[in-house]
C-alpha cells in the first residue's frame, strides 16, 4: 500500500520522482505528491486521483531542485481528497513528510500539537509528523552529541514519539542538503548511485537509476546527504551497513507489447514454472536413486525432524495457494495441515502443538497480518520445551523482503516482479513451492514411492508447454466470450478437492478486477444454500477435470444447468460427456489430476481479464486494492 519515493543529488528530481512513483502503481493509489527543495522554501505539489493528474500539474511549476520525496498514497486515515493527499507540512510549511503505514497514536499527538499553536490541514494520521519535527527544531534538541544534525535529531526523537507501523521520508527547507528516511515495520530501500542517493517504498522504483541497494530494517533511521549514507538506530547510535546489488531488469517492469501487465504476466506463466522446476527438482534424480530427494529446496533437517503438524497462515490469492498446498501435504506428504486466514490467527490462534511447523506464504513478503501471525508464533513459543519450538518457514517472491529478515528459512517463488495488482503468476509460484515442499516431505517420510514421486515430477515438467498450448488455444475464445458477459453481475465458480481453492481464486479475480459480484463454492455445496441464487442471469463456471471427483461435478454442474444457469466448464475438450452438458467450455490438457491446479486456473485469469478490459477498466490497477498491503 502506498509508495514512497526519495532523491537527492545532482539531477532536476521531479521528474525522477515521477518516474519512481509511475513504477509503484501496482502497489495501489488513490491520490500522489512531490515537494521538492528550490530557493529556501518547500514546493509541494498534490492531485486527487492517478498520476497523470499530478504530471500535468507539476508542468506549470518545473524547477530545477535537486532533492525531493513523493508519495502515492492509498487512504487510510481521511478521504482520498488532494487535502489529505502526501506529502504533509508543518504549520510554517518548512518542513515536508511523505509516510507508509499508520501512526496509532496520532490522536494524542495531534491534540497536543493543537494546544501548542500547530494548525492542521488534513484529516490523516501522518500530519503529525512534520508538525513534532517543527516542534523539536524548534525547542532546539541539537545539543546531543552523537548527533551530526538538528534536522536528524528531530526525526529520531520524532519517530520514538510514534506509535505503530510506519516508513518515513522527511526534507526540510531549512536542511536542504539532508534526505532523512525512517524504517519501522513498513518497507524501505535506499539507493546508492554516484554522487546521488535514493529512497523508495520497493525497488521497482529506483532500478532504472541503480542495482546497489540497502534495505533498512525495522528501528533505523538513515540521513542521505550528497557526500554519502549515514545509518542510526532509534537510539541514535551509528550502524555498519553495507549494500548489496540487485539481480533485475528493468524490462521487467516494462509491458513489452502486452496491452496490460496483468495479461504479460499471465503469459509469463510457463516461464515462471520452468525456473521453479529448475530451482526445485534435481535433474538427475530418478526413481531408483534412494540416496537423495528428488527436491533441492536447501531446507535444514531440523525443519522436518519428527514432524507432526503444519499450519498455514495467508491472505488472499496466497490463501488460496495455501489450500491447495494443504491438500498436497495431506495426500502426498500424509502430514495434517491447517489453514489460517492471518488477520484471524492473530486473535485466535489454535493451542501450540508439538513438533508443527509454520508456514507464513505472502507474494510480498511484506503483508501486516502474515508477518504479525509469524511473529505472534514465534513469541508464544519461546521458553518452552523442545518439542513446542517455533519452526518457521517462508514462502515468498521477495526473499530481501520483512518475512525474509523475520525467518530463517525462505522458499524463494521465483516468480519476478509482478506489477498488476491481482495476482497470477505469483500465485502459480506459490504453488510450485508447495509441490516442491509436498513431494520432499513426502519422498523423505516414505508417503510417497520413489515411482509416484517421478510420475508427479515428470507430469510438472511437461506443465510449462501445456500451458503455453493452452494459452494458444484459449485467448481469442475467452476474448469472444468475455461479450456475453459485460452487462453480468453475479458469477458462480465451483470446484471440489484440489479444485476447490482454484474456484475460490477464480471468483476472486473476477471480482478484483471486472467489479463483477463472485462466488467460489465447492461443488458439492451448491445444493446447500447458494443453488437459491441460480437462473438464467447467473452464469456458473465449474472446474471439471476427470479423476477422483469428476463424476461428481458433472452432477452438480447438471444442478445448475436444470437451473436455467449458462455453464461454463474448465475441462478437457475432448471430453464427449463434459461437450454434452457444458454450454461453453475453456478448454485445458488433459494431466494428472493432482497438478490440474496449475492449468485450470489460467483461463480464469483469462476469462477475468478480458471482462474488466471489455468493461474499460483499470486492470492493472483495480480500485481500492493495493499489491503489499503492509497495514492491518
Amino acid at each position: 500500500m502506498c509508495g514512497i519515493v526519495g532523491y537527492i543529488g545532482t539531477q532536476a528530481a521531479t521528474e525522477i520522482l515521477l518516474s519512481g512513483l509511475e513504477k509503484l502503481e501496482y502497489r495501489g493509489y488513490d491520490s500522489a505528491g512531490i515537494a521538492t527543495i528550490w530557493e529556501g522554501d518547500v514546493n509541494c505539489v498534490r492531485a486527487k486521483g492517478k498520476l497523470y493528474n499530478l504530471r500535468s500539474k507539476l508542468e506549470q511549476v518545473e524547477t530545477p531542485a535537486q532533492i525531493g520525496i513523493g508519495h502515492t498514497r492509498w487512504a487510510t486515515h481521511g478521504k482520498p481528497e488532494e487535502y489529505n493527499a502526501h506529502p504533509h507540512m508543518d504549520t510554517a510549511l518548512r518542513v515536508a513528510v511523505v509516510q507508509n503505514g499508520i501512526v496509532e497514536n496520532y490522536r494524542e499527538l495531534r491534540e497536543h500539537l493543537k494546544a501548542q499553536g500547530h494548525q492542521f490541514r488534513s484529516e490523516t494520521d501522518t500530519e503529525v509528523i512534520p508538525h513534532l519535527i517543527a516542534q523539536l527544531l524548534k525547542e532546539s534538541s541539537s545539543s546531543v552529541p552523537f548527533s551530526p544534525s538538528p534536522f536528524l535529531e528531530a526525526v529520531r526523537q520524532t519517530v520514538n514519539k510514534l506509535e505503530g507501523a510506519f516508513a518515513i521520508a522527511v526534507i526540510s527547507a531549512d536542511y536542504p542538503d539532508e534526505l532523512i528516511v525512517v524504517r519501522q515495520q513498513a518497507p524501505l530501500v535506499i539507493g546508492f548511485g554516484q554522487g546521488e542517493f535514493f529512497c523508495a517504498s520497493d525497488t521497482p522504483a529506483i532500478i532504472a537509476h541503480t542495482r546497489a541497494v540497502l534495505p533498512l530494517e525495522n528501528g533505523e533511521i538513515a540521513r542521505l546527504t550528497p557526500l554519502g549514507v549515514e545509518i542510526y538506530n532509534f537510539a541514535g547510535e551509528r550502524l555498519k551497513k553495507q549494500p548489496r546489488l540487485l539481480n533485475l531488469n528493468p524490462t521487467m517492469v516494462e509491458k513489452q507489447g502486452f496491452k496490460h501487465f496483468m495479461l504479460k504476466e499471465i503469459y509469463e506463466q510457463p516461464g515462471v514454472v520452468r525456473a521453479c522446476l529448475d530451482a526445485y527438482f534435481s535433474a538427475d534424480w530418478n526413481a531408483g536413486d534412494a540416496t537423495k530427494s528428488p527436491v533441492k529446496l536447501g531446507l535444514p533437517t531440523e525443519l522436518y525432524v519428527n514432524l507432526e503438524q503444519i499450519q498455514i497462515v495467508a491472505c488472499g490469492t496466497s490463501w488460496h495457494a495455501a489450500l491447495v498446498g494443504k491438500h498436497l501435504l495431506e495426500q502426498v506428504a500424509g502430514i495434517p495441515t491447517s489453514v489460517h486466514y492471518a488477520s484471524e490467527y492473530r486473535y485466535a490462534p489454535s493451542p501450540p502443538t508439538a513438533n508443527t511447523l509454520t508456514i507464513g506464504v505472502t507474494q510480498s513478503g511484506e503483508t501486516a497480518d502474515t508477518l504479525a501471525a509469524l511473529a505472534m508464533e514465534q513469541e508464544r513459543r519461546q521458553g518452552k520445551e523442545a518439542k513446542y519450538q517455533a519452526r518457521l518457514l517462508g514462502i515468498t517472491n521477495r526473499p530481501e523482503s520483512t518475512l525474509g529478515q523475520m525467518v530463517s528459512q525462505i522458499i524463494n517463488t521465483l516468480a519476478g516482479i509482478e506489477i498488476g495488482v491481482a495476482a497470477t503468476k505469483t500465485f502459480i509460484a506459490q504453488l510450485m513451492a508447495f509441490y516442491a515442499l509436498a513431494l520432499d516431505l513426502g519422498y523423505l517420510r516414505q508417503a510417497i514411492s520413489p515411482t509416484e514421486s517421478q510420475e508427479i515430477i515428470d507430469g510438472l515438467r511437461q506443465i510449462p508447454g501445456e500451458i503455453e498450448a493452452n494459452l494458444d488455444k484459449q485467448e481469442h475464445y475467452i476474448e469472444q466470450l468475455a461479450h456475453d458477459f459485460a452487462e453480468t453481475k453475479d458469477f458462480i465458480f465451483l470446484g471440489r478437492g484440489i479444485n476447490y481453492p482454484i474456484a475460490l481464486e477464480g471468483a476472486l479475480k473476477l471480482k478484483e478486477i471486472s467489479y463483477i459480484h463472485a462466488e467460489g463454492y465447492p461443488a458439492g455445496e451448491m445444493k446447500h444454500g447458494p443453488i437459491a441464487l441460480l437462473d438464467a442471469k447467473v452464469p456458473v463456471v465449474a472446474i471439471a477435470m476427470p479423476g477422483s471427483v469428476y463424476e461428481k461435478v458433472i452432477s452438480n454442474s447438471q444442478e445448475a444447468k436444470a437451473r436455467d444457469s449458462r455453464l461454463i466448464g474448465v475441462t478437457p475438450v475432448n471430453d464427449g460427456e463434459a461437450g454434452e452438458i457444458f454450454n461453453d467450455i475453456l478448454p485445458v490438457s488433459h494431466v494428472n489430476e493432482l497438478l490440474s491446479p496449475i492449468l485450470t486456473v489460467v483461463p480464469l485469469q483469462l476469462l477475468a481479464y478480458h471482462i474488466a478490459a471489455l468493461r474499460g477498466l483499470d486492470v492493472d490497477q483495480p480500485r481500492n486494492l493495493a499489491k503489499s498491503v503492509t497495514v492491518e
